[in-house]
């Protein structure tokens, strides 16, 4: 059965909210960090304010992974979804609708993965930009492009026109080498993280990513964001040491 988080002031969900009940598993997050938790994070709003409601979905923009619960207003719950919760219910919501609608969420997470892993990187598909550790490497949208298309298939050339099909959207080749500067700036991002033997060039043409050896050698430090602040802010999670 899928993974759940609790979000909230108590570290446990009550019974009528406690998915284990059914068979779910209670994940508490890879080092109390929520950031790397690629599940639906359920949370118990009722004891927060409508602002602070807001603020909690926007720190996890595209939110699609938050059921907020506890929301009683229908306006609010219309505003929390457009923010982009996955779900904003009352606190009369029952285990078995809870149920219902945490397992359609969870089938969204598999139908378009929002991470991929790429040695110590992590690729975050809503935020279009690749983390290490806590670090942001700000990748320009395009450059972020080229490294996702890459990663479809490590280890696999990919040739200059298919990057201008798949990253550009364009159905010619244009006459610069827009192409050229992105990969260029994409690899000086990689290097800052030690990572610039990732995307080589292919004889042939094109390029191809490299296939990085899983990140094992050493602890990988979990990953924080601004989900993990806010809820630090909450005092809903615990300091860093």
């Amino acid at each position: 059965m899928a993974n759940f988080g609790w979000i909230a002031g108590e570290a446990v969900p009550p019974s009528q909210w406690d998915l284990r009940r059914i068979g779910w598993t209670l994940c508490g997050g890879r080092g109390k960090r929520r950031a790397e938790c690629r599940h639906v994070l359920v949370c118990d709003t009722r004891k927060l304010s409508p602002s602070q409601r807001h603020a909690l979905a926007r720190s996890d923009r595209p939110a699609w992974r938050l059921i907020l619960l506890g929301v009683e207003n229908p306006s609010e719950r219309a505003a929390l979804i457009s923010l982009g919760c996955a779900e904003a219910l009352s606190a009369d919501t029952g285990l078995h609708e809870l149920a219902a609608r945490s397992r359609r969420v969870a089938e969204m997470f598999g139908m378009l993965p929002r991470w991929r892993d790429v040695g110590s990187l992590t690729l975050d598909l809503f935020h279009r930009d690749a983390r290490q550790g806590n670090r942001w490497l700000g990748l320009h949208p395009r450059e972020f492009g080229v490294l996702w298309r890459l990663a479809d298939a490590p280890g696999e050339r990919v040739t200059r026109r298919q990057l201008i099909a798949d990253v550009w959207r364009l159905n010619h080749e244009p006459e610069t080498n827009s192409v050229e500067v992105h990969v260029s700036r994409l690899r000086a991002k990689l290097a800052s993280a030690e990572c610039d033997d990732y995307v080589q060039t292919a004889p042939e043409g094109g390029y191809r990513l490299t296939k990085p050896q899983p990140f094992m050698l050493a602890p990988r430090v979990p990953q924080a964001d601004a989900l993990d602040d806010y809820l630090r802010d909450l005092g809903w999670a615990e300091e860093d040491a």
